[in-house]
C-alpha cells in the first residue's frame, strides 16, 4: 500500500540519471559486517563441477577439438532501483557472440566475482538483478559469492538467494526466474572448482568483513585443490575481495593475500592467474613471484553497479599505467611488479 505524504508544492517528474548528472539515490541498509558461517554444500567433496555436465556434448567436443576456450568475466552486477548501467553491460556481453561461426570462437560461460545481487542477496532482488539483466545471455552462469550476497536481512539465512539459484541440486527454474527460462546452476557448494579441458578455476568464498575472511574447512580444501589438481591444465583462483587493488575506495586486502600466500607455501603451487571483483573497476596488476613467474592479479568489478571506484593518485596525480613498484610498502614483499 503506498503511503501518503504532503508537499507544500507539486511534484512532477524526476530528471533521467543521464540528464541530472547523477543516479537514483539508494537508501542502504545498515549493514553488519561480521563473519557468517557457510552454509551446508549441496553436492559431494571434493566439490567440482566439470564444464562437460553443463555445456550440450557438441559444443563441448569442438572447443576440445579446436583447444580453444572463451569465456566472460565479471563482478558487482547488482543494478539495484537503477538497472540501465547492467543492462548495457550485458547487452555488450551479447554482442560478443557471433552467428554463423565455430562456437569455440564465443564465449563458453560467464563467471561471476560475486556481488550478484544487492545489498544483501536478498532472493525476491533475484529477477531484477539477475534473471531479467542475462535473460538472453545465452550460455550458462557460474558465480563465487560477495560479502553483499551473504549480507543476509532479517528472516533470511545468510547466501539463501545465492544457493537456491547457483548451488541447486538440480537444474530447476526457480520461482524468482520468471519468465526468463534460465535453470539455477548447479555448483556444489559456495567455494568449488570449475574443471574444464584448458583451465581449472578454483572459486573461494571471501564472506561479509571488509577485506573478506576465510578459514577452515575452505583453507584446507583451498590448500588441497592447489596439491591435487593436474599441473598439466593452468589453475586460476577467483574470489570477491582482491589481493590487490590500485582504487581509492576498497583498495587490497591483506587477509586474503595471506590466505593465498599460505596456500602457496603448504601446497607448493602458485596459481596461474587470481580473479577479483569488489573495486568497481577493471585493473590488470602482475606480481613477480620468487621464481621470476610473472602472474597476473585481475580486478574485474565493473559488472553493471554504478558507482565507479577511481584510481589512486600519486601527489595528487593520476597513476598512469605501466607503473612498477620497486619497494612493497605494508606487509607485501617487496619486489611487486604491478602493470
Amino acid at each position: 500500500m503506498a503511503i501518503e505524504r504532503e508537499s507544500r508544492h507539486h511534484i512532477f517528474g524526476r530528471p533521467r540519471p543521464s540528464e541530472s548528472g547523477g543516479f537514483p539515490l539508494h537508501i542502504v541498509p545498515k549493514r553488519e559486517t561480521h563473519f557468517r558461517p557457510l552454509p551446508k554444500p549441496t553436492g559431494k567433496e571434493p566439490f567440482q563441477l566439470d564444464l562437460k555436465s553443463i555445456l550440450p556434448a557438441a559444443d563441448y567436443q569442438k572447443i576440445v577439438q579446436k583447444k580453444k576456450l572463451a569465456f566472460h568475466l565479471n563482478g558487482d552486477m547488482g543494478g539495484i532501483m537503477y538497472a540501465v548501467p547492467q543492462e548495457l553491460v550485458a547487452r555488450g556481453m551479447e554482442a560478443d557472440f557471433r552467428s554463423g561461426v565455430d562456437v569455440s570462437e564465443n564465449p563458453a560461460f560467464l563467471y561471476i566475482l560475486g556481488d550478484c545481487v544487492y545489498f544483501n542477496g536478498e532472493v525476491k532482488e533475484y529477477y531484477a538483478q539477475f534473471y531479467k539483466p542475462y535473460q538472453f545471455y545465452p550460455r550458462p552462469i557460474f558465480a563465487v559469492a560477495g560479502n553483499h550476497d551473504g549480507e543476509n536481512v532479517k528472516g533470511e539465512d545468510t547466501l539463501r538467494g545465492f544457493v537456491r539459484n547457483f548451488c541447486a541440486p538440480k537444474p530447476v527454474v526457480r520461482e524468482e526466474a520468471g519468465d526468463s527460462h534460465r535453470t539455477a546452476m548447479v555448483q556444489p557448494n559456495v567455494y568449488w572448482t570449475l574443471l574444464t579441458p584448458f583451465v581449472n578455476i578454483v572459486g573461494l568464498y571471501s564472506n561479509v568483513p571488509e577485506g573478506g575472511e576465510i578459514k577452515a574447512p575452505q583453507t584446507t580444501w583451498l590448500v588441497s585443490q592447489l596439491k591435487t589438481l593436474p599441473t598439466t591444465v593452468p589453475l586460476f583462483v577467483a574470489l570477491h575481495h582482491p589481493v590487490y587493488s590500485a582504487d581509492d575506495h576498497h583498495s587490497g586486502s591483506t587477509h586474503m593475500k595471506k590466505v593465498l600466500e599460505d596456500s602457496v607455501k603448504q601446497s607448493g603451487r602458485h596459481p596461474e592467474m587470481v580473479l577479483a571483483g569488489h573495486v568497481h573497476n577493471y585493473q590488470r596488476l602482475t606480481k613477480t613471484t620468487a621464481n621470476g613467474a610473472q602472474v597476473p592479479y585481475l580486478v574485474a568489478g565493473a559488472g553493471g553497479y554504478h558507482n565507479l571506484h577511481h584510481i589512486m593518485k600519486v601527489n595528487g596525480a593520476v597513476m598512469i599505467p605501466p607503473v612498477v613498484r620497486g619497494q612493497a610498502r605494508g606487509p607485501g614483499p617487496a619486489g611487486d611488479l604491478f602493470r
